[in-house]
């Protein structure tokens, strides 16, 4: 070090350093007595200003030396250090003159064993369990077909060839491949930006929005899957609108996403049979199906087709339906030209019984009979009505008998309506005003009628009734008389 010397005082031994030759000297000492080292410690400190460089403090219980990790190095790192985690740094030591500080510089750092990593990833998914991401009532169920598959994954490894592989065996879809880095320090903010952007697309739109999701890895140590137990990787499979499979690692491997996502395979290969059921065995399933619903039509209409043959033979034929209303049909129809022949000889004489009888008084007393019976008839009618049945049940048992008959009778009913014409017409041509137009004349004398000469000498005085009027005998002719209304209402036939 005498080249640092200046000129000697006589009877100094020491040397004169300048500050700034003394902290190089210190600098150089320092980095070749440490110029590569690792230290296990406890982060402390840890600061993020926006250069992009790490300053941070590594502490134990007794000591704290500060480090940095310089922007280039940082963003190489696989594990990206945190307060309070236990790491093993490994770098050199070297000193910072313009502070008086010693510091290393960080080119590596790492989690001090598994035991540090699982402390680490029990602390947040504690705290992501308390936000309720691991819910069951947040997870949605997976589309049963999905048509657009997305793969977050490396595109290169044996992943993607095995989910592809199992899907084209299984169901082939349609699969969207978004490449990204599955460990390292781009791992988990390119999966996060995978998952976002696939999440971002339109439906409908010139890229079509995947209908699952699969995020998938192949095994590794807990060091290589660590990206995915990153929170952000957590966050974003968690706030996913599109149902989301993980399958990162082997059975065994559990990470952060396993937790958040819908669904977890326990492989790649896995994944792909959960998102798409077996082709084959769904055709199969369907026919069977098909075939099951052609059977229970077939015995269903079978059965239906036997309960009405069954039916059908415990109903009566329509022919005997109409053998008693017909032979009745009969029995009336012969009964009816007799009974017309008696009615009309019966209302004949009873006409010429009321003709010979009215007279205003008597025709004002039988008024006043029929009002009375009437009156008293109306009294009964109510109750009478009440005990007797319904008039919509006659009504409908009318109209079924009616039904009955109507087309089986028809033509007897217009056969015998034709006879009552004729007989009513015969009726007419035998009353006694069509007899008076044909020459014929009524006598009577004292008012009745004169059948024999006798009655004739014995009557003090003759009417004699002519078509167009009456005239007494021994007298002048009696004015023309409008001939007595026709009785119109002589009752039904039947």
């Amino acid at each position: 070090m005498m080249d640092l010397l200046d000129d000697p005082v006589e009877g100094v031994n020491s040397p004169e350093f300048s500050v700034t030759e003394l902290s190089g000297a210190i600098k150089r000492v320092i980095e070749g007595e440490f110029s590569h080292v690792r230290i296990k410690g406890e982060v402390g400190r840890v600061s993020r200003p926006r250069s992009g460089h790490i300053y941070l403090d590594l502490k134990d219980d007794k000591s704290v030396i500060n480090g940095v990790i310089w922007k280039g190095v940082a963003g190489r790192l696989q594990t990206q250090p945190e307060e309070g985690m236990e790491v093993v740094a490994t770098g050199r030591v070297t000193t910072f003159g313009g502070q008086s500080k010693y510091q290393i510089v960080i080119e590596d750092i790492k989690p001090a064993g598994m035991g540090a990593l699982m402390a680490l990833l029990e602390k947040r998914k504690t705290m992501l369990s308390a936000e309720g991401l691991f819910e069951e009532a947040r997870k949605r169920p997976l589309p049963y077909l999905p048509e657009v598959i997305g793969v977050v994954t490396s595109p290169s490894g044996a992943v993607i060839r095995d989910i592809l592989h199992r899907l084209r065996d299984r169901f082939p879809r349609k699969v969207l491949i978004w490449p990204v880095a599955v460990q390292g320090a781009k791992c988990a903010p390119e999966v996060v930006r995978a998952i976002e952007g696939f999440n971002a697309l339109k439906i409908g739109g010139a890229m079509p929005r995947p209908d699952l999701l699969i995020v998938a890895r192949g095994g590794g140590s807990v060091e290589d899957l660590w990206g995915f137990n990153e929170e952000s990787v957590a966050r974003a499979a968690a706030a996913s609108n599109i149902p989301l499979i993980s399958a990162v690692g082997h059975e065994t491997d559990t990470t952060l996403i396993d937790f958040v996502s819908d669904k977890r395979a326990p492989t790649p290969t896995a994944a792909a049979e959960l998102a798409v059921p077996v082709r084959i065995e769904l055709m199969a399933w369907l026919d069977q199906q098909s075939a099951r619903m052609t059977t229970s039509l077939s015995g269903g209409l079978q059965r239906r087709s036997q309960r009405l043959r069954d039916l059908s033979r415990a109903l009566p034929r329509l022919e005997t339906l109409l053998d008693g209303p017909r032979q009745r049909l009969d029995t009336t129809g012969a009964r009816l030209g007799p009974a017309l022949m008696s009615g009309v000889q019966r209302r004949k004489v009873r006409l010429s019984e009321a003709a010979g009888g009215l007279r205003p008084a008597a025709m004002q007393r039988m008024i006043e009979n029929e009002r009375r019976r009437l009156d008293a008839l109306s009294a009964r009618m109510g109750p009478a009505l009440e005990r007797c049945v319904s008039i919509d049940q006659r009504r409908q048992a009318v109209s079924a008998m009616a039904q009955r008959v109507a087309d089986a009778g028809q033509q007897r009913v217009d056969a015998a309506r034709n006879k009552i014409e004729a007989m009513d017409r015969l009726r007419l041509t035998l009353g006694y005003e069509a007899t008076l137009s044909r020459g014929y004349a009524v006598v009577r004398g004292d008012g009745d009628v004169v059948t024999t000469k006798k009655a004739a000498g014995k009557a003090q005085e003759l009417e004699i009734q002519f078509a167009d009027g009456r005239i007494v005998v021994g007298g002048k002719a009696a004015p023309a008389r409008r001939a007595a209304p026709k009785p119109t209402d002589q009752g039904s036939l039947f």
